[in-house]
């Protein structure tokens, strides 16, 4: 018998196990539903609007509501408020030598002058008209409701409110970086969702949202020179123009005055955005029957040169003003094409998008999701895929984000990452590499946190955007290395197909992806999700025995997978072997059908080795590798690979 002993040592992690509220997995449960008409006057000289709200919200809950809560997010622009302390609190922080804040956010908020806060502040709401007592927490208002709304009963809400635009810090405001004027996000005061949980008074402190359901209706009067771009249908392009009249069945026929009222509809959406500047360039493309793409960006080279200077010499250097400012037009000028080429890629992995448009607006911090737009700084095709992805597993799909930022950013990063690999056929064969090397490198680092931290407590910026998008990403591509790619692909589409529009949670997910793979995976939630624990595979022992080759490995680790193994032979001949975690109480599909797998039986999590039996000698060997894709998220691959020179 001869025999090679490779030992590895054993980490052991030490985690707080985390457990998340339960919610039952059923895709009919009841949720809230909500219309709102509002009718908005906007003073754009002074940088202010009035608005009155008439809202019918439908109590579908078995629950009766003494109480009601709005988000008032434009509250948080202004000094001393949550936002403001918290950011200043995390600059504090140095992750990896550099300070933990949002460089978008930093210490601005606090210097903010009277003229340059926001604010919304909300009279007269009545409840079925009569007038209610209310309570402003900054950016959360407080209905204390006379008259309690029953189950399964509906009421009609009315408010009036008025606000302030502010300088655009985070998302939302006015004069962004690059000289759009109004980008109005979060910009009305919205009823916060009530689902099984309960309420979901999140204050606005920096991450994410969560919405009712409903119809819009939003009636926008400002000065005729500005173009809007943003949520739902205009309905009056025929009197609006500035390129939406070629959609219209009527002729184009001007109103007088120095005013335009501009006409939306949005159906079943959870929030609504909206843009405008004097200066939009407005494109638009019919990219399918019952879907046109628009596209709204300004060339205000002041702000762009603003914007060129700003930027750190290494990223100039060899690049002329003109040249940035061309480029950046061409950028914007592309984005149609880009997006109409994606559709087809996008529609077929991810679910047909079900509604008749989507606009690419300047006028973002960066990038940021709403329904059927996004607000963007620039238009590169990362930021570009990526936000348009949030209409999949936000807008349509709706999670709760202050619970699962990584159910909605990690999934969009992940199709990201597919949907560029396809625009650039398929150069990259594991497009997920980068998301991994973040995930892992946070997973060794002190500031770890696990996935069901809420978005807001993350103690680091750094661990949050890590979770969200890296780990959330891990999550997805890990998933097909456990059911089988094609399977996960599978549950991907079921997933958009059975839980559109009805705010599905991580249990949801696994449930569906157990139904479709016939694989229990709530050791995946449990142990990836639940936990810090991380995974380390090893190569132990080779020997022959019985004239079979045994092979014995270690979990290295605190966390159990299935394991994938791949054997190069002297001869040239390749096999696989296989190995189930015991926990999945079954096992995947070859993915490879055409080379012989050899399937060992289930390793115990409890059992720190496992020996699996290939019917090869062992002199015959030339080399053997764990997870040869790459798809298990090891935290040390040194140990998974063993090439023999005898």
């Amino acid at each position: 018998m001869r025999k090679i002993h490779l030992a590895a040592s054993l980490a052991v992690f030490f985690c707080l196990f985390i457990a998340e509220n339960a919610l039952f997995a059923q895709a009919d449960r009841w949720q809230q539903k909500v219309n709102y008409k509002m009718d908005v006057k906007v003073d754009a000289e002074n940088n202010r609007f009035s608005g009155m709200q008439r809202l019918d919200y439908w109590n579908n809950s078995p629950d009766t509501l003494k109480v009601l809560y709005y988000h008032l997010q434009w509250n948080a622009f202004q000094p001393g408020s949550m936002m403001d302390m918290r950011s200043q609190e995390l600059g504090k922080k140095l992750i990896r030598g550099r300070a933990d804040w949002d460089q978008r956010v930093r210490d601005r908020i606090s210097n903010l002058k009277p003229n340059e806060i926001g604010f919304q502040e909300v009279k007269n709401l009545r409840v079925n008209g009569q007038l209610q007592k209310t309570t402003a927490y900054e950016t959360i208002l407080k209905v204390e409701l006379a008259k309690p709304i029953l189950p399964k009963s509906k009421a009609l809400i009315e408010l009036d409110f008025e606000a302030q635009v502010p300088v655009q810090i985070r998302r939302s405001g006015r004069d962004n970086a690059e000289g759009v004027r109004f980008s109005m996000a979060q910009w009305y005061p919205k009823l916060a969702e009530y689902d099984l949980q309960g309420w979901h008074p999140t204050p606005y402190v920096a991450r994410e949202f969560y919405g009712i359901w409903g119809d819009f209706e939003v009636n926008i009067t400002i000065d005729k020179n500005y173009v809007i771009g943003g949520t739902g249908y205009l309905q009056n392009p025929h009197e609006i123009g500035h390129g939406y009249e070629k959609y219209s069945p009527l002729p184009f026929k001007p109103t007088q005055g120095n005013t335009l009222t501009w006409k939306f509809k949005a159906p079943n959406v959870h929030d609504f955005v909206w843009a405008a500047d004097p200066g939009y360039v407005h494109n638009s493309k019919q990219v399918r029957k019952g879907l046109v793409l628009h596209s709204f960006y300004t060339i205000d080279t002041a702000a762009l040169t603003t914007q060129f200077n700003a930027m750190p010499a290494r990223m100039r250097q060899g690049t002329s003003l003109n040249t940035y400012i061309n480029n950046y037009k061409t950028q914007w000028d592309s984005v149609l094409e880009l997006a109409s080429k994606a559709l087809p890629f996008i529609d077929k992995h991810y679910g047909e998008y079900p509604y008749k448009q989507y606009s690419f607006i300047q006028g973002g911090d960066g990038g940021m999701e709403y329904p059927m737009a996004t607000l963007l700084k620039g238009a590169g095709e990362g930021v570009v895929i990526h936000e348009w992805m949030h209409s999949w597993y936000q807008m349509i799909l709706g999670t709760n984000e202050s619970l699962y930022p990584w159910m909605d950013e990690g999934f969009t990063s992940f199709a990201e990452s597919n949907v560029q690999n396809y625009l650039h056929e398929s150069k990259d064969s594991f497009p997920h590499l980068g998301a991994y090397n973040a995930y892992i490198a946070l997973s060794k680092s002190d500031f770890n946190e696990p996935l069901t931290t809420h978005s807001d407590h993350y103690s680091s910026n750094s661990a949050y955007s890590t979770n969200a998008y890296s780990k959330g990403e891990v999550f997805m591509e890990q998933l097909g290395y456990i059911v089988g790619a094609p399977v996960r692909d599978s549950i991907l589409l079921k997933y958009f197909q059975t839980w559109k529009f009805k705010h599905p949670n991580v249990n949801d997910l696994i449930r569906l992806a157990e139904n479709e793979s016939g694989i229990q995976l709530d050791w995946y939630k449990d142990f990836f999700v639940n936990t810090t624990k991380t995974i380390d595979y090893g190569i132990d022992s080779l020997w022959d025995e019985g004239g079979k080759m045994k092979i014995r490995l270690r979990n290295a680790g605190t966390m159990p997978m299935p394991i994938d193994i791949s054997l190069e032979f002297k001869d040239g001949s390749r096999e696989t072997a296989y190995i189930p975690q015991y926990l999945m109480f079954g096992s995947k599909q070859n993915e490879e059908p055409s080379i012989k797998r050899t399937v060992g039986e289930p390793w115990k999590w409890t059992h720190p080795t496992h020996v699996i039996s290939i019917d090869r000698k062992l002199l015959d060997l030339k080399k053997i590798e764990i997870d040869p894709t790459k798809r298990m998220a090891d935290n040390e691959r040194r140990n998974n690979k063993l090439e023999l020179t005898w």
